[in-house]
Order: C-alpha cells, then structure tokens, then sequence
C-alpha cells in the first residue's frame, strides 16, 4: 500500500552519505550508478542525508491525452527504462523535466502507480508519497505574433514553445513533505519587469529591443515552462528547491530570441537568491514580491539548456549560476559521457568543456554533447558526492540509455549528495 499522497510543489533533493570537508569537483566513478540512497534521517550531528536528481525523462507527447494513455497500462517501454533510472539511483527528491502537465496529477499518479512503484529490470521499487505538478506556459496561446511571421497562432506563438498546453511540462516527486502553503510559482511574471533584460532585437530596424512590440511586451512571460520554488520538510528543516526548464538557446534566427530568453530564465535564479535590491523586482504569482531571504537552503535543479563553455547558449548564460557567490558547483560526472564524446566524434572533437561533464547526447554533426542538465546546492548543504547516470558500453545498464533511437532519454539523469544541518 502506497503512503498518503499530498499535490504538492517539491524539490529535488538527496541523501548525502557524508558531509565533504571541501567543495571540490566530484571524482569520476567507474559505475554509473550510485551506492544505493540511505533513508533520510538525521544523525547524533543533526545532519540528514539527502540525494537530489533531476532528469529530463522526454515524457512529453505529441498530443494531449496521449501520456495518460501511455501510462494508463504497465506497459510502456519507455516509462519503464524511465522508471529504472529512477529506481537505480533511487533519489529522496527527483525533478522531472518534459513531463506533459495533465491537471489534477493523472499523469505523475499513473507513473508512480505502474512504473516507480513496480520493480522495472530487477531494480527495487520506489515509492514518492508526495508529489506536485503546475500548469506550464508551454502550448498557451499568447494571442500575439511572437515569432514575427504574419500570422497568429501555434507552438511558436504560445507563451512557452508547445502543440498543447502543457508539453514539456514539469513534475516534482519527494518522500519528503512539501509546504504547500508557502510554495511560489513565477508562471505569469513578465520578461520586460526584469531590470536589464536580455529583450530581442529586430535586425531589420534601427530601434534597439524592439522584436516584440509595446503591447506584446505586456503579456510576454520569462519563463518558457515555469519557475517553482519548492520548500521541502527535511526532518525539520526547509530546504527549497527552485526547479525550471529555459528554453532551448535555438530555433529562432538572428534577434536571437530564445538564447536571450534562456539567458534570463537562468539569470532569475541567481537574482532570487540573492537578497537584497537583485531580487527585489521580482513578484511571484500571487503577487509577494521579492526573493530567498539571506541564509535560506536551497538546491536550483532541472534542464537549463546551457553548457558553461560549448553550445548555442548566450556567453556565460550558465556562468551566472556557476560563478554566484551563493552557489556550489558539484560537477557531477560519468566516464560513459567519456566513451561517447570520444566514439561519436565530429562536433564533439572541437569542444572546449570536459566531455565527462556532459549530461545530454545531442546530435553529432551540432551541437554534439553538452552538459545542461544542474543540480546546483547552496553553500549552506555540504556536498558529499554527485554523479551522471551514463554507464560505459561493457555496462548491463548501458541499455537504459543507448543511443538513438534512445531508450530513455537524450539526456542523462543527474545526482547530488548533500547534508542538510538540522
């Protein structure tokens, strides 16, 4: 019998087998898959250990209903090499990136129910008591020409790129409690409120920032999918989570729109958690402005479309996460993103960034592999370990991620231990 089950907002957290004395990049382990996640549970310190994942599974559809359907039997191969991950590396707290929104949770208690909660290849069951989906901007019709092409309508006019409202959407699943009350969504906030935003320009004209018009920049929104801030119960103390997913730095043409947009979707982030006049613009969905107050707990998690060094993102988009003063890099790595940078060749070969911090398996002609996927705590959890599930070749479990067609995922689950002090 499944546990009580509360909807809620949730963050993406982890057992921490030990605090790390230093903060250092982690070491690469021979096997993709970690030491199984001990109960959470504080010791004679008041230190709990947590695990935190986020993984952009692709359990996006190509029409509404259809995940319901994919889910509504055990039968789905996808969902259950999914599943097996999951299992695998057997997260407290795991975000889910490109999980079609279905209202009132249908689709996330359907894969808790014939997936995670049913052993998938030999791997033990796993059970998440709590779990929060929203809506998503994707597929939301705007009622503005946003992409400039004459006409009004489609996934490139929605507020988030999307067929339907709710592709590519978001879910949040914990064995830790959620406070529901005291989670922020930033689903509606709009880009131009941000202070120095990254706003499109049209090359075709002398006027600076001006892709969208006057009128168009009052409903346009920041963020592509949306931005949760999750507070998590961990045995006594709230840790959040602040999950999203920026658009992709690409489909669009020389304004540059989605790259600057992915550009201050990340920039929100390191603008919340800092206090003080950065994050005081900022005004969630129910209208309390500001951000993170000073010494709060926090963990950014989810598919942030950028790689620190290669890739189509905006220079230094990532960097101002990776380079915040608040904010710890784990470096979480595999030796199988190795083995493919290395067997796949072509754009691989002129990347710059370490291929075993690679977290997605993008095509080989561009932009080859990249790592975007994060899980990045703040300095207040010790990070005791961290990886990406990309097994080798020669390893059994090479076949839940593959190569394309992928099993799973183009993208790899990722992990962090960290020790939350009570």
């Amino acid at each position: 019998m499944r546990t009580q089950r509360r909807l809620i907002r949730i963050l993406t957290l982890a057992t921490a087998t030990a605090v790390a004395a230093s903060i250092a990049p982690l070491a690469a382990s021979a096997s993709p898959a970690p030491a199984p996640a001990a109960q959470s549970r504080p010791d004679r310190a008041g230190i709990s250990e947590l695990r935190v994942a986020t993984f952009n599974a692709s359990l996006n559809r190509g029409a509404a209903g259809e995940l319901v359907a994919d889910l509504s039997t055990p039968d789905d191969v996808q969902a259950q090499a999914v599943a097996e991950v999951i299992q695998r590396v057997n997260p407290d707290v795991v975000l889910l990136n490109e999980f079609d929104y279905v209202p009132d949770g249908v689709a996330v208690d359907l894969f808790r129910d014939h997936y995670l909660e049913v052993g998938q290849g030999g791997a033990d069951p796993v059970e998440y008591p709590y779990a929060y989906v929203a809506p998503s901007n994707t597929g939301i019709p705007s009622g503005a020409d946003l992409n400039n092409d004459g006409r009004i309508g489609g996934g490139d006019d929605a507020f988030g790129f999307g067929l339907f409202e709710g592709q590519y959407g978001m879910a949040v699943l914990s064995k830790h409690p959620i406070d529901l009350g005291a989670v922020r969504t930033f689903q509606t906030f709009l880009w131009k409120d941000m202070p120095g935003a990254l706003l499109p320009d049209d090359p075709a004209t002398a006027a600076p920032a001006d892709w969208y018009t006057p009128e168009e920049l009052e409903v346009v929104r920041l963020s592509s999918k949306s931005h949760w801030d999750v507070p998590i119960d961990v045995d006594g103390t709230t840790v959040h989570l602040l999950a999203s997913h920026p658009t992709p730095p690409t489909f669009d043409g020389a304004e540059d729109r989605n790259g600057r947009r992915n550009h201050d979707e990340i920039r929100f982030w390191a603008d919340y958690v800092t206090p003080g006049s950065a994050s005081r613009y900022i005004v969630d969905d129910e209208g309390m402005p500001g951000g993170l107050p000073a010494g709060t707990p926090f963990l950014i998690a989810g598919d942030q479309n950028a790689d620190p060094v290669d890739g189509d993102s905006v220079d230094a988009a990532i960097d101002q996460l990776l380079e915040h003063p608040f904010i710890v890099d784990p470096q979480p790595r595999s030796t199988g993103a190795v083995e493919a940078s290395a067997l796949q060749g072509r754009a691989n070969l002129e990347h710059e960034g370490d291929p075993a911090l690679d977290t997605a398996d993008f095509a080989d002609g561009a932009p080859g592999n990249l790592r975007v996927d994060y899980v990045l705590p703040s300095r207040r959890l010790g990070v005791a370990d961290g990886g990406v599930f990309w097994p080798e070749l020669t390893d059994p479990l090479s076949r839940l991620t593959g190569i394309f067609p992928f099993p799973t995922s183009d993208h790899r689950l990722v992990w962090v231990d960290v020790a939350v002090r009570g």
